[in-house]
């Protein structure tokens, strides 16, 4: 078929017709962009000569993404979540916000709420069998290098298998999730175990999304950050480790050169013992540099949909229903 009929006017009063524009109620921003939205859908299936079974075939894949919550999955796979940061990076360019540890994606699977610890402590609960033992620490400094003191930093990862506490129900609450302030000389540690990455499920929605790209949906051993303190820009980031097969083939784009980070294997019976540990371990040192704003929304985190962070709001709720 070689019809085309995008530019007709009949195509483009019925789109401002579903778009509601012929309607006093509704949101004038959601209607402009569901409009837009709309538009390159219709002047796609014109270009594309996209069938009946073909539009139909992805309506199902939609519907299967959203029963099994994985469109926050997929988003990641499909460079949404790279592409705010770029523009994200563009912002701070064009202000002038230069300095600070770079950003990346913030993922789906943060939970509100993780203990606080006072400078150092424990994450896991000893119960994973197969983690290695990791001391993971750090200084949180302004870009002038000077220490912050009693920053938020707030990290989150998955354990020897992969799945991440309250997704997983199989660990325990907030196992791998805490909220540490930083001491006098800007300093964080705390005790867990070496991250696995993890695959997305397969077979499932995301999976046959990728798939039909030519793409896999492996993720390499990560760990993730917020760290926040007054008069400083809030930094979401994650740090790959070093010689994962996937650090440089994320499918979820969240790899910078500047946050790969390589551990050390610590086997010196005195550090050992020193550290608490009862064998070798593996030591993860990541700095975080803040940059300084007077911005006060700046200095928080956006606003979105996480799990439990809003225990009222619909969204949230639905956030932590999320399937990985």
């Amino acid at each position: 078929m070689t019809v085309k009929i995008f530019d007709t006017p009949e195509v483009q009063d019925f789109l401002k017709a579903v778009s509601g524009f012929e309607q006093d109620g509704g949101n004038e921003r959601a209607k402009q962009i569901l409009h837009r939205l709309l538009s390159d859908l219709y002047r796609l299936i014109d270009d594309f000569d996209v069938s009946p079974e073909e539009f139909w075939s992805s309506v199902s894949v939609l519907n299967a993404l959203g029963q099994g919550t994985q469109f926050g999955l997929l988003a990641p796979g499909l460079g949404f979540d790279h592409y705010l940061d770029m523009r994200m990076d563009a912002a701070d360019a064009e202000a002038g916000r230069t300095g600070g540890t770079p950003r990346t994606i913030e993922g789906p699977l943060y939970v509100a709420g993780a203990p606080e610890l006072q400078g150092s402590g424990r994450m896991d609960d000893g119960t994973d069998s197969d983690g290695e033992a990791m001391w993971l620490t750090g200084q949180v400094r302004d870009t002038d290098g000077q220490p912050v003191a009693g920053a938020k930093v707030e990290i989150w990862h998955a354990d020897s298998k992969g799945g991440y506490s309250f997704f997983d129900p199989s660990q325990a609450e907030y196992n791998l999730r805490r909220s540490i302030i930083t001491d006098a000389e800007g300093r964080y540690a705390v005790r867990s175990i070496v991250p696995s990455g993890y695959g997305v499920p397969e077979g499932a929605p995301t999976d046959q999304v990728l798939k039909a790209l030519g793409r896999h949906g492996q993720r390499p051993a990560h760990i993730h950050y917020f760290v926040s303190a007054p008069g400083h820009q809030h930094l979401t980031t994650q740090i790959n480790l070093a010689g994962d097969p996937y650090t440089f083939d994320d499918f979820a784009f969240a790899t910078r050169e500047e946050l790969v980070v390589a551990g050390q294997r610590v086997e010196d019976a005195a550090t050992i013992e020193a550290r608490g540990f009862e064998g070798p371990f593996t030591e993860v040192v990541f700095d975080v540099e803040l940059s300084a704003t007077a911005d006060r929304e700046l200095q928080h985190r956006h606003k979105r949909p996480r799990a439990k962070e809003d225990e009222q709001d619909q969204a949230s709720q639905q956030a932590g229903s999320a399937k990985v």
